[in-house]
Protein backbone atom coordinates (compact mmCIF):
# COMPACT_ATOMS: atom_id res chain seq x y z
CA UNK A 1 0.00 0.00 0.00
CA UNK A 2 2.68 2.72 0.78
CA UNK A 3 5.32 1.23 -1.88
CA UNK A 4 3.05 2.08 -4.59
CA UNK A 5 2.30 5.46 -2.98
CA UNK A 6 6.19 6.13 -3.34
CA UNK A 7 6.53 4.88 -6.86
CA UNK A 8 3.71 7.22 -7.98
CA UNK A 9 4.44 10.07 -6.17
CA UNK A 10 8.38 9.36 -7.64
CA UNK A 11 7.91 9.27 -10.57
CA UNK A 12 4.86 11.96 -11.05
CA UNK A 13 6.77 14.51 -9.27
CA UNK A 14 10.37 14.09 -10.63
CA UNK A 15 9.02 12.45 -14.13
CA UNK A 16 11.77 10.10 -13.70
CA UNK A 17 11.11 6.06 -14.11
CA UNK A 18 11.02 4.48 -10.73
CA UNK A 19 13.00 0.73 -12.10
CA UNK A 20 12.60 -2.54 -10.73
CA UNK A 21 15.54 -4.51 -10.57
CA UNK A 22 15.05 -8.16 -12.25
CA UNK A 23 15.77 -11.07 -10.02
CA UNK A 24 17.58 -13.32 -12.48
CA UNK A 25 20.09 -10.52 -13.35
CA UNK A 26 21.04 -10.07 -10.46
CA UNK A 27 23.52 -12.77 -9.33
CA UNK A 28 26.08 -11.01 -6.95
CA UNK A 29 25.21 -9.81 -3.23
CA UNK A 30 27.06 -6.29 -4.53
CA UNK A 31 23.82 -5.39 -6.77
CA UNK A 32 20.12 -5.48 -5.68
CA UNK A 33 17.93 -7.70 -5.14
CA UNK A 34 14.43 -8.72 -6.33
CA UNK A 35 11.79 -6.48 -6.22
CA UNK A 36 14.31 -3.57 -5.42
CA UNK A 37 13.09 -0.25 -5.82
CA UNK A 38 15.26 2.36 -7.00
CA UNK A 39 13.60 5.98 -6.49
CA UNK A 40 15.50 9.24 -7.63
CA UNK A 41 17.48 10.51 -4.83
CA UNK A 42 15.74 13.38 -3.73
CA UNK A 43 12.72 11.24 -2.88
CA UNK A 44 14.81 8.34 -1.10
CA UNK A 45 15.20 11.28 1.48
CA UNK A 46 11.19 10.81 2.31
CA UNK A 47 11.46 7.54 1.86
CA UNK A 48 14.05 7.11 4.48
CA UNK A 49 11.74 9.59 6.60
CA UNK A 50 8.88 7.95 6.64
CA UNK A 51 10.76 4.73 7.30
CA UNK A 52 12.10 5.44 10.29
CA UNK A 53 9.51 7.95 10.86
CA UNK A 54 8.80 6.27 14.46
CA UNK A 55 12.57 6.52 15.18
CA UNK A 56 13.67 9.93 13.42
CA UNK A 57 17.08 9.20 14.85
CA UNK A 58 17.78 6.80 12.52
CA UNK A 59 16.30 9.15 9.05
CA UNK A 60 19.40 11.95 11.03
CA UNK A 61 22.21 8.62 11.24
CA UNK A 62 21.11 7.97 7.23
CA UNK A 63 21.80 11.69 6.21
CA UNK A 64 25.18 11.63 7.90
CA UNK A 65 26.44 8.27 6.98
CA UNK A 66 25.09 8.42 3.35
CA UNK A 67 23.84 11.63 2.50
CA UNK A 68 20.15 9.72 1.94
CA UNK A 69 22.15 7.09 -0.98
CA UNK A 70 22.16 3.65 -1.59
CA UNK A 71 23.03 3.46 -4.98
CA UNK A 72 25.52 5.30 -7.01
CA UNK A 73 24.72 6.44 -10.19
CA UNK A 74 25.59 2.76 -12.11
CA UNK A 75 23.57 1.17 -10.13
CA UNK A 76 25.64 -0.28 -7.92
CA UNK A 77 25.08 0.07 -4.09
CA UNK A 78 27.31 2.52 -2.17
CA UNK A 79 30.36 2.04 -0.21
CA UNK A 80 31.95 3.55 3.04
CA UNK A 81 34.01 6.26 1.89
CA UNK A 82 36.47 5.29 5.19
CA UNK A 83 35.75 1.26 5.38
CA UNK A 84 34.11 -0.07 2.12
CA UNK A 85 32.68 -3.10 3.98
CA UNK A 86 29.97 -0.02 5.23
CA UNK A 87 26.93 -1.50 2.79
CA UNK A 88 24.05 1.25 1.70
CA UNK A 89 22.18 4.15 2.97
CA UNK A 90 22.47 2.89 6.76
CA UNK A 91 26.28 1.57 5.90
CA UNK A 92 25.64 -1.24 7.30
CA UNK A 93 29.03 -3.02 7.83
CA UNK A 94 29.52 -6.40 6.36
CA UNK A 95 32.56 -7.72 8.77
CA UNK A 96 29.93 -7.45 11.42
CA UNK A 97 26.34 -7.68 10.42
CA UNK A 98 26.41 -9.73 7.38
CA UNK A 99 26.27 -13.43 9.02
CA UNK A 100 23.65 -11.92 11.31
CA UNK A 101 21.91 -10.32 8.54
CA UNK A 102 21.83 -13.58 6.66
CA UNK A 103 20.33 -15.64 9.43
CA UNK A 104 17.46 -12.81 9.98
CA UNK A 105 16.55 -13.30 5.99
CA UNK A 106 17.67 -9.70 5.56
CA UNK A 107 20.08 -8.75 2.38
CA UNK A 108 21.77 -5.28 3.32
CA UNK A 109 22.76 -4.77 -0.40
CA UNK A 110 18.88 -3.74 -0.87
CA UNK A 111 17.16 -0.92 0.00
CA UNK A 112 14.56 -2.86 2.27
CA UNK A 113 16.60 -4.94 3.99
CA UNK A 114 19.39 -2.50 4.73
CA UNK A 115 16.64 -0.60 6.20
CA UNK A 116 15.08 -2.87 7.92
CA UNK A 117 18.41 -4.50 9.93
CA UNK A 118 19.04 -1.01 10.72
CA UNK A 119 15.97 -0.83 12.74
CA UNK A 120 16.17 -4.17 14.29
CA UNK A 121 20.50 -2.93 14.97
CA UNK A 122 18.80 0.16 16.48
CA UNK A 123 16.30 -1.78 18.77
CA UNK A 124 19.41 -4.18 20.01
CA UNK A 125 21.87 -1.32 20.53
CA UNK A 126 20.97 1.60 20.08
CA UNK A 127 22.65 4.38 18.25
CA UNK A 128 25.97 2.87 18.67
CA UNK A 129 26.58 1.31 15.45
CA UNK A 130 26.77 4.68 14.08
CA UNK A 131 29.08 5.96 17.05
CA UNK A 132 31.77 7.14 14.36
CA UNK A 133 29.63 9.50 12.68
CA UNK A 134 27.89 11.18 15.89
CA UNK A 135 29.90 14.48 15.71
CA UNK A 136 27.24 14.90 12.30
CA UNK A 137 23.49 13.19 13.31
CA UNK A 138 23.62 13.84 17.17
CA UNK A 139 24.00 17.97 16.42
CA UNK A 140 20.69 17.47 14.36
CA UNK A 141 18.89 15.30 16.89
CA UNK A 142 19.41 18.63 19.17
CA UNK A 143 17.64 20.55 16.78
Amino acid sequence: MFIPAIIFLASATFAGPVVLADIEALKTEEVAVATEIKVPAHSLEAYVKEYFSDTPILADIARCESRFRHFIEDGEVIRGEIDSDDIGVMQINLRYHKENAAELGLNVFSLSGNLEYAKYLYEKQGVKPWKASRGCWGRLAQK
